[in-house]
C-alpha cells in the first residue's frame, strides 16, 4: 500500500509500505493492506511504517504534533504538523 506524509513544508515521505501506526485522537491504532477507508484526526505523537527490504524489513518514525488520515483504496495520505 501507498503512503503519504505531508506537511506545511512539504512532502514528509512518501512510499511503498506493508504497515502504518498511527497516533489517533481516540487511541493508537494501525493501517493493513485492504484496510476499510476512513479519515481520523491524529494527536501529537509517532506515526511508524513498516516496509518490505531486499533481506528484510526496514521501519521509520515519523513525529508529528497533530493532523489527520485519510485510508482509501491502499492509499495512506497523512497530513500532519511535524
Amino acid at each position: 500500500m501507498k503512503l503519504n506524509v505531508l506537511s506545511p513544508e512539504g512532502t514528509v515521505y512518501e512510499g511503498e509500505v506493508n504497515s502504518v501506526s498511527l497516533p489517533g485522537t481516540e487511541g493508537p491504532f494501525t493501517v493493513l493492506r485492504d484496510h476499510a477507508s476512513l479519515i481520523a484526526a491524529l494527536r501529537e505523537g509517532m506515526i511508524g511504517y513498516v516496509t518490505e527490504e531486499k533481506g528484510g524489513k526496514g521501519e521509520g518514525r515519523i513525529s508529528v504534533k497533530s493532523g489527520f488520515v485519510e485510508v482509501n483504496r491502499n492509499v495512506v495520505t497523512v497530513c500532519v504538523e511535524s
